[in-house]
């Protein structure tokens, strides 16, 4: 019997020791603000009590352009973008609850409603009353919720491999999000998240392996590192995720800029024809050997198709 109990000890000294050896602790909150929240970012309470990490740059008499971004990204995967909008146009986003330097929501609430609740809240604090409302991924999925409760707030809509169809993917998805999906591994995420696993996902979601860098994978490693923010990831992927029906698509009217990467690994291309098949008022741009990412991985071009697609919705008053 004392065997036993010594070989039952020494097994736990090794959990011990691996847990210790291999746990991947937080990253520290202040110096994740110095590296992450610098200027020209801003940290606004909203009144549902949620401090939103956000930046609002460009024009100030321009169309005022919200961005989301998607699962497990932040705000600076609209990088290119911003730099190309902002001489025309003003440009906001902001982490969402439980990504990057906002954190995790004290209403731990990561619903659909939630968001979309979140996105017009911004708006109000910035006291932008109109607005173009562009999502990647989770992003293009709850700014289509949005619309389907507010269009008479939006200029119109810009949907970039988004979420929300009820279109299965061929194969597994990146394996980031595999862990985040299955229930016992989303339980050993929250102590053991190596850079190795983010490194992966990230390059198996895009197409253009010239984005993958070191600077990309440290910060998409570090800010889920936050504190709360591996506790609020696993919650939002433990939320039943609501899917589109093709009566609720076909009702927006909102002018609409549906934009896909052929090669998307974790939303297929056919998820892009299927909004594009649905939505009343909408322009279809697919991208050959392009990934989940479009606006990092054809930052030109998909930049230039959207600043045709907004010339072509407000055109320029005429002088004189």
């Amino acid at each position: 019997m004392k065997w036993v109990l010594r070989i039952l000890g020494v097994l736990v000294a090794l959990l011990v020791i691996a847990f210790l050896f291999f746990r991947t602790p937080d990253t520290d909150a202040t110096e994740m603000r110095a590296k992450y929240g610098g200027e020209p970012s801003q940290f606004v309470e909203l009144s549902n009590g949620l401090t939103v990490h956000l930046r609002d740059e460009g024009a100030r008499d321009g169309m005022p352009i919200i961005l989301l971004h998607g699962s497990n990204a932040d705000l600076h995967t609209w990088e290119p973008w911003v730099e190309a909008l902002k001489a025309d146009y003003r440009v906001i986003r902001y982490d969402q609850r439980g990504h990057g330097l906002t954190g995790a929501a004290p209403d731990e609430d990561y619903t659909l409603a939630s968001f979309t609740k979140d996105v017009g809240l911004v708006a109000d604090a910035l006291g932008v009353e109109e607005f173009i409302l562009g999502g990647n991924s989770m992003g293009g999925w709850i700014s289509a919720g949005y619309a389907l409760e507010h269009s008479d707030r939006l200029a119109g809509l810009v949907l970039v491999d988004a979420s929300g169809a009820p279109i299965e993917r061929d194969g597994p998805p990146p394996l980031g999000f595999r862990i985040a999906q299955t229930p016992v591994l989303r339980d050993v995420a929250r102590h053991f998240m190596p850079r190795s696993i983010f490194e992966r996902s990230l390059s198996q979601s895009v197409s253009n392996q010239d984005i993958v860098t070191d600077a990309e994978i440290d910060r998409y490693w570090e800010l889920a590192r936050l504190p709360g923010n591996r506790q609020a990831t696993m919650q939002r992927f433990a939320t039943p995720r609501v899917v589109y029906s093709e009566e609720q698509i076909e009702a927006l009217e909102v002018p609409t800029l549906v934009m896909w990467g052929e090669e998307d690994a974790l939303i297929p291309l056919a998820a892009g024809e299927w909004y594009a098949q649905h939505l009343p008022n909408n322009i279809f741009v697919a991208y050959p050997e392009i990934g989940h990412i479009p606006q990092q991985e054809h930052a030109a071009q998909s930049f230039d198709d959207l600043r045709q697609w907004i010339e072509q919705l407000m055109p320029a008053e005429p002088e004189g």
